[in-house]
C-alpha cells in the first residue's frame, strides 16, 4: 500500500488545501492529513479543532486525518509513507518547499516529496489570507468549505 503525507498547519483548511488533498487521493492508496503541532505558532483553531475541521470537509474512504508535533520525517516513517505531498502556489512557495524536500530526503531516502500545483483559481487562497478578510468582515465563502465557513467566522469575529 502506498501511503502519503499531506501535511500543513490547515489553519484553517482552505478550498486550495482540500483541492491538493483529494488530488493526492487519487493518486494514492491511502493520504494522512497531518496538521502540525507547533506551540510557538499563534492559531485560530487548537489542533484538535483543525482536525474535527478537517475531518468535517473529507469524503475519501482513502483519507485520514491525524496531528504530529516533530519532525515530520519520524512520522512518515512511523506510518511507513512513501511521499510527502505538497501543494505549490507560487515560486516563493517552491524555493522554501524544495529546501524541505532536500532536507527530508536526506533524513529519510525512502521517502519523495511530491508537489502538486494549486489550480488557478486557488493560487492565492492562504489560511492566513483566509483569516484576515474574515477578521476584516469580508465573505470567506469562496474560500473555504462550506460545510464549515460558519464556524471560522465565529471564530474570526470572537462570538
Amino acid at each position: 500500500m502506498k501511503i502519503a503525507i499531506c501535511p500543513g498547519s490547515f489553519d484553517p483548511i482552505t478550498l486550495g488545501h482540500l483541492d491538493i488533498i483529494e488530488r493526492a487521493a487519487d493518486i494514492f492508496d491511502e493520504v494522512i492529513v497531518v496538521v502540525a503541532s507547533n506551540s510557538s505558532k499563534k492559531t485560530l483553531f487548537s489542533t484538535e479543532e483543525r482536525i474535527e475541521l478537517i475531518k468535517r470537509c473529507i469524503s475519501g474512504d482513502n483519507i485520514k486525518v491525524d496531528s504530529h508535533c516533530g519532525l515530520l520525517v519520524d512520522y512518515a516513517k512511523e506510518k511507513g509513507a512513501v511521499a510527502i505531498v505538497k501543494g505549490l502556489r507560487a515560486m516563493s512557495d517552491f524555493d522554501y518547499e524544495f529546501q524541505q524536500a532536500l532536507t527530508n530526503k536526506s533524513l529519510y531516502p525512502e521517502c519523495e516529496t511530491v508537489f502538486l500545483s494549486a489550480r488557478g483559481e486557488n493560487m492565492f487562497l492562504s489560511s492566513s489570507m483566509v483569516k484576515e478578510v474574515c477578521a476584516l468582515g469580508g465573505d470567506i465563502s469562496s474560500f473555504v468549505p462550506k460545510i464549515i465557513k460558519d464556524d471560522i467566522n465565529k471564530r474570526c469575529k470572537g462570538d
